[in-house]
């Protein structure tokens, strides 16, 4: 009999999925300035200074660039205003709208409060929070994206790196389930909630919070060219002291779509 797979931390899975990784190449977005205008009202200019650093509402950071497909950016950096928080922007320059989601880690005593403790406070299960907030580029008059239910059915298998696959079932419109086929979490499976915007035709923006080990995951996964690129946000370890904030990229497979009567 074998033995059970046990979870690791975010540092070791960042190690696990970078050799050969499927990712995208960086976008050197130099010399561009976007202006973010979002529904509640806030105005953020964002102007990239090189192809490692943008100034986000006049603060300095690194940041992460690909492109999907022409015209979308994925664009994210760890928040200078909050500790261990990220921001990722999907931004559709053809249309002129952009979703933002804003992602914090918990700390160590809320990652310690148990699954029964969290039930009885009516607490969510993730202590992972996520904002997602839409609005505008520059002067656009563009429809705001929407959430979705389109991936709701699906069954997936992401090819990661040539040592890395995981399946995905989108189970409706809170949770997901995932297992991982090969790779450094070989035998792990769960259930996590989880979040979808439709970005354009076939192109969605699929988020999770993972609730044992604390885990942010924002990826698009583009269902035209049957490819997904985004990040993982967590620990380093389990001593709280660093973050792991890793790219991943994978090939996509629908294996079947499920349909209830």
């Amino acid at each position: 009999m074998s033995s059970e797979a046990v979870f690791i931390q975010v540092g070791a899975l960042a190690e696990g999925f970078a050799p050969h990784s499927h990712t995208l190449e960086q976008q050197d977005l130099a010399g561009v300035e976007l202006v973010f205008h979002f529904s509640a009202g806030e105005t953020v200019n964002c102007s990239f200074n090189d192809d490692q650093t943008l100034q986000w509402a006049e603060q300095r950071v690194d940041y992460r660039a690909t492109s999907i497909r022409s015209g979308i950016l994925f664009i994210d950096f760890l928040e200078p205003q909050r500790a261990n928080g990220s921001i990722t922007l999907v931004c559709d320059r053809q249309q002129g709208n952009f979703t933002a989601v804003y992602g914090q880690l918990p700390d160590e005593t809320q990652v310690r409060l148990d699954a029964f403790t969290r039930v009885e406070q009516g607490l969510p299960l993730t202590a992972v929070e996520v904002e997602l907030r839409f609005g505008r580029l520059d002067r656009s008059t563009a429809p705001l994206p929407q959430l979705t239910n389109e991936l709701i059915g699906m069954r997936n298998l992401y090819t990661y790196s040539p040592t890395e696959r995981y399946e995905h079932i989108y189970l409706n419109d809170n949770f997901y389930a995932w297992q991982c086929l090969d790779g450094v979490e070989k035998g792990l499976a769960d259930v996590d909630r989880c979040h979808y915007v439709k970005v354009a035709e076939k192109l969605y923006l699929f988020v999770w919070r993972e609730k044992i080990v604390p885990t942010l995951g924002v990826v698009m996964i583009d269902l035209q060219s049957m490819r997904t690129d985004g990040k993982i946000l967590g620990y380093q370890g389990s001593d709280f002291n660093a973050l792991s904030n890793f790219a991943v990229g994978a090939h996509a497979q629908i294996l079947n779509i499920t349909q209830h009567p």
